[in-house]
């Protein structure tokens, strides 16, 4: 029986969570499988790898064969070096002491890497959240340089309105002030001429009573 060391599907939609496991290549790749040897999480950054070295080594010792992601898995966790010096320890070439020291001088090499990798990834994500809030403080500088130069040409405006209602209206309020102007002009002269025509009356009104006694007097000489 051919044995795969292969990632089987889990979690939600557009959020896969895998499991790594030991199977039959004739198997399907959600289907029933030999052994769990641990987990694989692509959702955090880094991924989070969960793995039971030795179970995965013990399975490549009996020849199962990895898949490419598997083998990748394998690799960063240590389990594929791990399988290397058992093959030298095997053959003679190291001791089985020597074996464990080089594997955890690499392991801890490979933690001190990952150690750095979610630093910068730190880093990296601190600097983003603060070119985001610089972006955001320009952009606000902006809207709010945006909004008082608007108020500023919205105050222009309205003076130049008043300016030209103003300029409108004045023509008829000099007009309005000619008029009463001209009234009060003219209104002594008129006054002036009604006083003449008056004293006129009272001069020709004697005359015309006195006409009367004249003719009496001329009936009276003639009698």
């Amino acid at each position: 029986m051919s044995v795969k060391i292969r990632l089987q599907r889990h979690g939600k939609k557009q959020k896969p969570f895998y499991w790594i496991v030991a199977a039959d290549a004739r198997s399907k790749r959600d289907g029933k499988y030999l052994e769990k040897l641990g987990t694989y999480n692509p959702n955090t950054n880094p991924a989070t790898i969960d793995l039971n070295i030795d179970q995965a080594v013990q399975w490549l010792h009996n020849g199962a064969q990895p898949t490419d992601t598997a083998r990748a898995i394998l690799s960063y966790k240590g389990a594929l070096m791990k399988h290397h010096l058992d093959g030298g320890v095997r053959k003679g070439a190291l001791t089985q002491e020597q074996a464990d020291t080089k594997l955890a001088k690499w392991l801890e090499d490979k933690a001190g890497k990952v150690t750095a990798k979610k630093e910068g990834l730190t880093k990296a994500q601190e600097a983003a959240k603060v070119k985001a809030l610089k972006a955001e403080k320009e952009a606000n500088d902006k809207r709010a340089a945006a909004a008082v130069e608007a108020a500023k040409v919205e105050e222009v405006a309205e003076e130049v309105a008043v300016e030209e209602t103003v300029a409108e209206e004045t023509p008829e309020v000099v007009a309005e002030v000619a008029v009463e102007e001209t009234v009060v002009e003219e209104t002594p002269a008129a006054e002036v001429a009604v006083e003449e025509v008056a004293e006129v009356v009272a001069e020709e009104a004697p005359a015309v009573e006195e006409t009367p006694a004249a003719e009496e007097t001329s009936e009276e000489t003639e009698a």
